[in-house]
């Protein structure tokens, strides 16, 4: 699923929504260890464009 989760997240990173969207259903998939993973390469790959939209999903995922 961590791997799935990166593809979705390159084809949809044109669209913020889609992106918060996608970022968001990836959350309830994966397991604790490729959450923190799949949160650094994000981070990495798109924290230029989304650094709000991945940290505010994370936060949310913590609080849950």
């Amino acid at each position: 699923m961590f791997e799935l989760s990166k593809n979705i997240l390159e084809k949809v990173s044109f669209d913020k929504m889609l992106f918060r969207k996608e970022l968001t259903k990836a959350m309830r998939w994966l397991k604790p260890n490729e959450k923190t993973l799949l949160k650094m390469w994000c981070l990495t790959t798109f924290g230029h464009m989304y650094k709000d939209v991945i940290l505010d999903v994370y936060k949310n995922v913590t609080r849950s």
